[in-house]
């Protein structure tokens, strides 16, 4: 009896968004009269930080600080229309309509500092400090705050934009079944190295190699940690969650509480290695497709092609407990 190393790889690839009857998000951006920017969605965060990713697309797009931007996720009843948090789309087309708004706001107020400082908009640059310059000289220039406060109190003008991103609803072609179902798609792979004990049948996780190619990686600390956190969701899958473990033909025996519910603690977690690749898409906001609901997905079946490496058992019904390894060994040991 022994413990047994062995290693697995598994490679995915995942749509952004969906082939709906079309499938749009919405954003309106306005500035308060400091100059502050609201961006507002009815996108939802679960925590994967959508609201962080618009905050950073509204800043690029306007020239600010991205401190400068407030996102306020109203609700289905006051905010713009949002398809809903699924289908890996939030960052591509909830970026894209923050990115389209974003512009027709910046316009306004770019105007509205040209005809503060008596020259014309396309001679205008922002500094991303919250000033705006005037190209070749840099000393003409006047604060963002100050814009808002001309546009609202002495030119009566609103410093606001909406945007909309629409993946239209397509269809095959009847001839060769070719069609353009989602936006783009990520690509990742996983490595998984495990220790099983061929006596008990338990199987460790010790690391994952994460590679992702993520288009553009617009906050590489959020897209690593989706990365991660999803290959936590991914062990927990292949190893421990059973919620119904005799559906469908009796549900006597599946949990009822957390406390029965089995996933990973601190001392079954991996240690992770993410490496992140932009490849950039030329459908996603500064090039980002979307990776949330992917990032699950690899794991699972590179720990199956681990343990297989460790002691020749091919399990493909989930999780992979001790007894489906203990009796797949049994099954080899079995004459032929």
């Amino acid at each position: 009896m022994a413990l047994r190393r062995g290693r697995g790889y598994a490679s995915v690839n995942y749509p952004t968004g969906m082939n709906l009857g079309g499938d749009p998000s919405q954003a309106l951006v306005h500035a308060t009269t400091m100059g502050a920017f609201v961006v507002t969605l009815s996108s939802v965060d679960l925590g994967q930080g959508i609201t962080t990713v618009a905050r950073q697309c509204a800043a690029e797009t306007l020239g600010v600080p991205v401190e400068s931007v407030i996102v306020d996720t109203a609700d289905t009843d006051t905010g713009p229309h949002c398809m809903g948090t699924f289908a890996s789309r939030g960052t591509h087309r909830v970026g894209n309509a923050v990115i389209m708004a974003a512009n027709e706001a910046r316009a306004v107020m770019l105007q509205v500092a040209a005809d503060e400082l008596e020259t014309d908009a396309e001679d205008l640059e922002t500094d991303g400090t919250g000033y705006i310059v005037v190209k070749g000289a840099a000393q003409r220039r006047i604060h963002v705050s100050d814009v808002a406060l001309a546009a609202h109190f002495a030119q009566g003008r609103t410093i606001s934009g909406r945007g909309i991103y629409l993946k239209e609803r397509n269809y095959p072609d009847p001839e060769t079944g070719e069609m353009d179902p989602d936006s783009c798609q990520a690509h990742a792979c996983t490595v998984a190295d495990v220790v099983v004990d061929d006596e008990t049948g338990v199987v460790e996780v010790v690391s994952l190699h994460n590679t992702y190619e993520v288009g553009r990686t617009i906050n590489p600390g959020l897209a690593t940690q989706q990365v991660e956190g999803g290959a936590w969701m991914g062990v927990s899958h292949a190893l421990f969650e059973s919620c119904e473990p005799g559906y469908p033909a009796s549900r006597d025996h599946g949990p009822t509480s957390f406390s029965d519910y089995l996933m990973p603690g601190p001392a079954d977690c991996p240690t992770q290695v993410s490496v992140l690749l932009e490849r950039p898409a030329g459908t996603g906001p500064f090039g980002a497709k979307g990776i949330g609901e992917m990032t699950a997905n690899a794991p699972i079946p590179a720990i199956a092609n681990a343990i297989y490496d460790a002691v020749g058992v091919r399990l493909t019904v989930m999780p992979f407990t001790p007894e489906s390894v203990l009796r797949g060994l049994d099954a080899l040991r079995e004459p032929r």
